[in-house]
């Protein structure tokens, strides 16, 4: 898992940025008569979004019929991430979510401007709490929904507006938060996912009794926080020997061998890793502080 899963992970980012792009352009030209790619589904994205069918939970309930433009695929794409989620974690957001995966390409150039700094921008307690909003935005966005009987939602999405900017059917507010999601992934990663996406809250809430779990091994890590500087949403991993935090997307990053913790005190397992507390290792841990090799 070890280095292998952040390109098992960058693969997926771009073939799903690129497919689910080809499906909207495509989706575009056929209303128009002008379809071209053969091979690809001509769907509206309001129909393989899964977060369409929280939106209409309420309303398939209550109701039992879906809010309009949204079709029974919303439903099964949904439970199937449900599923997924309930295995690995947030993996979605990480691995699949296209506006996830722009954020941190921009992210990329945030951190060659201002490096170090970049993604400190935020004191953690200050982020600790604007990590709630979504929460908020997910209440508000099924709440609104239900009493308005349409997709609230899309006014001011900016997932839909990425790969519809060229045409007429986003909104002018869905346009603005896309444009903010944009410049603030020059400060701060993953600014949507981690303040205001309301599929991310649920995500969230449903990895967090996830089977598979990022691990701190405490018995040989030394509280470096190499970790902490290392994740995207600024999860405090150091304090926890269990990563079951509502905000974990599952990315890896801290996992890497190359990228943060430089004694491998963190895994991706079902269960915790045993740790034989021998004197030949605790010389090993104690010469590893002291920059000497035995």
């Amino acid at each position: 898992m070890k280095n292998k899963s952040r390109w098992y992970r960058y693969a997926l980012q771009i073939f799903f940025f690129v497919f689910i792009g080809l499906i909207a352009v495509n989706h575009v030209l056929a209303e128009s008569g002008k379809e071209l790619f053969g091979f690809i589904p001509s769907l509206s994205l309001h129909a393989i979004c899964p977060f369409g069918a929280v939106e209409s939970i309420i309303s398939l309930v209550t109701a039992g019929s879906l809010v309009p433009k949204l079709q029974m695929s919303n439903i099964v794409i949904s439970i199937l991430i449900l599923f997924v989620t309930l295995v690995f974690g947030a993996v979605f957001c990480s691995f699949v979510c296209p506006l996830g995966t722009l954020q941190e390409w921009i992210g990329k150039l945030g951190k060659k401007i201002f490096k170090k700094k970049y993604n400190r921008f935020i004191p953690q307690k200050l982020h600790n709490i604007l990590r709630y909003f979504r929460y908020i935005t997910l209440l508000a966005t099924i709440v609104l929904t239900f009493n308005a009987g349409r997709l609230i939602f899309a006014d001011v999405d900016p997932y839909y507006a990425m790969y519809h900017f060229f045409t007429d059917e986003v909104t002018i507010g869905s346009l603005i938060v896309l444009a903010v999601t944009m410049i603030g992934s020059l400060f701060v990663e993953r600014p949507w996912c981690k303040y205001a996406c309301p599929y991310g809250a649920v995500l969230g809430l449903v990895g967090k009794f996830s089977f598979f779990k990022i691990r701190r091994k405490s018995e040989t890590c030394n509280s470096c926080t190499l970790c902490d500087r290392q994740c995207p949403v600024n999860i405090e991993i150091s304090k926890y020997d269990k990563i079951g935090h509502s905000s974990c997307i599952r990315c890896m990053d801290c996992v890497e061998e190359d990228s943060s913790c430089t004694r491998n005190c963190l895994t991706f397992s079902l269960k915790k890793e045993k740790c034989e507390k021998t004197s030949k290792m605790s010389e090993e841990v104690s010469a590893a502080d002291k920059g000497v090799s035995i």
